[in-house]
């Protein structure tokens, strides 16, 4: 018996769900196959989504009309804003969860998602004809015919797990691994490679000794990560807690580096260069005496805790013995030890910026699969594969997004012209536009291109729309108001900042340093009476984006220039217009590269590294300009 789908997602991790969701809700007949329906969507390593630049990509993904942001905020147990020292390109939101209500909340969506179904399986083949996608078989034989398929399989592809000596297959500590795809691949001419990850031990929190921990509160304000207008934070707030390693426990570790996988030659790959595990931290930085971890709960009513910081393949007798010797840990019991991961990937440069592949027609690569780490990584690469998926099926433009238009655009770009050398992850030192990428505005970005492709629906929409109103009015008063020095000269004064010396704009005021808008309001009524009419549930986060648009206007604008100037390059095509090794003044590496990656525009072939100005040049000329 055959079954039919337009669109068929292997794996229910963060970019699986992405992309099985945002597929439906344009309208395409999908199926989402999973080996276990009760592990959809499973937080594999930290029970925490955001941070550092991965924060932006979570509020892209919902002001695109994704669902990661919104299933956040309804499972959040902490949340708070990240780099709020830096200026408002680098804040970034992040937020713990509730690691089994995350999987309730990605489940109950999934369930009522039209157009969305769901089989509980293992995929054992694709199934490819004249180089077309045409569905997938799975291990119980069964066949589903589709017009695309997109392939999200995580750390499963020939997962191996490490803890010591010890090795065990599997795609997450007791699962299964995936067999045959890679194989599949590699005879359809697809260049594969391995990598590797890592987890930490799993800590029972009433073994520690908290009173010797430093604690971390969350922030209780009114940031969350859907700019959708619903209640967030229903859950029991709870702190993370921090603490050092020690010499002692270096010392523990240091000895057990004989058996540990990473240096006895029994792990091959590469692992993640900025989430090393603590066998790596004593190595790399032997000068170190301490550092830092973080103890996350898991869950509001569970006593599970992730211990950050730790993440280790050494022994079990070995990372137990080096944690005893943390004071706050001295009577430790663990729920399971820390263990690495060796999995497939696929080279991305493989990849077009839709995330299709070269090699076969209408199959999408997302996530871990494509060489990247972190649940928002994936997350993002779900959804725009997602959205593809269905644009090929159903006619229309490819949906892509540039660098200078979201995070999203840099880690696909960074991808398919860069390639991976390790698991990437994203950094806001990754993008060149970081004022124009601020985490405050992605819907102001992204949300009205998602709405003209039908995926973010009528409600996000004009949300945006009042905010827009709201941000334009609040400008445009602070701009025409004048302010005269007996008005405000005495609250200055009082303030310690110092007086007027003749009437000027309002907006000169705010763009003081000392000062933001709700505090002007307090001292001029008239910009009260304007913050007033805004309704209160949106109050905080329009005058906040008000705020960030006078007080960094002259750098916004300053950057969208360069960002104009260099989209020029992004409208000069070349995809298939030249044979580059016919080209005997391009340098041998241009030629290599160039016939690998086929750029699809003069401002990608720029960015592939080792590409030299005058590579670039030559291929103007030829272009007559």
């Amino acid at each position: 018996m055959t079954f039919n789908y337009d669109i068929i997602v292997v794996g229910a991790g963060h970019a699986g769900c992405e992309a099985a969701t945002a597929a439906a809700n344009l309208g395409s007949k999908t199926l989402l196959i999973t080996m276990d329906m009760n592990k959809i969507a499973q937080m594999s390593c930290n029970p925490a989504i955001g941070g550092i630049a991965k924060g932006q990509i979570v509020r892209e993904i919902d002001a695109l009309g994704g669902q990661m942001g919104i299933i956040t905020d309804k499972t959040a147990i902490q949340f708070r804003i990240l780099n709020r020292s830096k200026g408002p390109a680098m804040w970034s939101p992040r937020a713990q969860s509730d690691r089994v209500r995350f999987i309730e909340a990605w489940r109950q969506t999934i369930d009522n998602t039209p157009n969305l179904y769901v089989w509980q399986d293992t995929v054992g083949r694709i199934l490819v004809e004249n180089g077309e996608i045409q569905g997938v078989e799975t291990c119980m034989g069964i066949v589903f015919k589709s017009k695309s398929v997109v392939l999200t399989a995580g750390t499963f592809l020939n997962g191996l797990i490490h803890i010591g000596r010890t090795q065990l297959d599997g795609g997450r500590i007791s699962e299964a691994a995936s067999y045959g795809i890679t194989e599949q691949l590699k005879s359809l001419g697809f260049t594969a490679g391995r990598m590797k990850t890592g987890t930490p031990v799993r800590i029972d929190g009433r073994s520690v000794d908290f009173s010797l921990m430093t604690e971390q509160k969350g922030e209780n304000d009114f940031h969350k990560f859907s700019y959708l207008d619903f209640q967030a934070k229903t859950l029991r707030q709870l702190s993370c807690w921090m603490c050092y390693t020690n010499e002692t426990t270096h010392d523990i570790l240091r000895k057990g580096l004989a058996d540990s996988p990473l240096y006895n030659g029994q792990i091959k790959s590469i692992g993640p260069r900025y989430c090393p595990s603590i066998e790596t931290k004593i190595v790399t930085f032997a000068d170190k005496t301490e550092h830092q971890l973080f103890l996350e709960p898991e869950g509001e009513n569970t006593q599970e805790y992730y211990l950050n910081g730790f993440s280790s393949s050494l022994p079990l007798h070995i990372q137990l013995n080096a944690l005893l010797a943390i004071p706050a840990f001295r009577n430790l019991h663990i729920y399971r030890p820390g263990y690495a991961i060796e999995y497939d990937f696929f080279d991305p440069t493989q990849l077009k910026h839709n995330l299709e592949t070269k090699r076969v027609k209408n199959l999408f690569f997302a996530g871990q699969i494509n060489g990247t780490t972190g649940y928002e990584e994936a997350g993002g690469q779900g959804l725009i594969a997602g959205i593809n998926a269905h644009v090929n099926c159903h006619g229309g433009a490819p949906f892509m997004l540039k660098r200078d238009e979201a995070y999203i655009g840099v880690l696909i770009d960074d991808l398919v012209t860069k390639g991976v050398d390790e698991p990437y992850r994203m950094f806001t030192s990754r993008a060149e536009y970081r004022i124009l990428l601020r985490q405050d505005d992605a819907d102001m970005r992204l949300t009205e291109k998602a709405y003209e492709i039908g995926l973010a629906k009528k409600e996000r929409y004009d949300l945006l729309m009042i905010k827009k109103q709201w941000i334009k009015q609040i400008i445009d008063f602070i701009s025409d108001f004048s302010i005269k020095p007996q008005a405000v000269n005495e609250h200055l004064e009082a303030m310690k900042i110092s007086p007027l010396k003749h009437g000027c704009k309002l907006r000169d005021l705010i763009l003081r340093p000392q000062l933001n808008i709700e505090q002007t309001a307090q001292i001029v009524p008239e910009l009260q009476w304007e913050l007033d009419k805004i309704s209160d549930n949106r109050k905080a986060e329009i005058i906040e984006a008000a705020e960030i648009s006078i007080k960094y206007d002259g750098y916004i604008k300053r950057e969208k220039i360069i960002a104009d100037k260099i989209s020029r390059l992004e409208n000069i095509r070349i995809e298939d217009k030249f044979d580059y090794n016919s080209i005997s003044s391009l340098s041998t590496e241009a030629k290599q590269k160039f016939t690998k990656i086929n750029p699809k525009t003069l401002a990608q072939a720029g960015r592939i590294p080792g590409i030299s100005p005058s590579d670039i040049n030559v291929l103007l000329v030829l272009l007559g300009r």
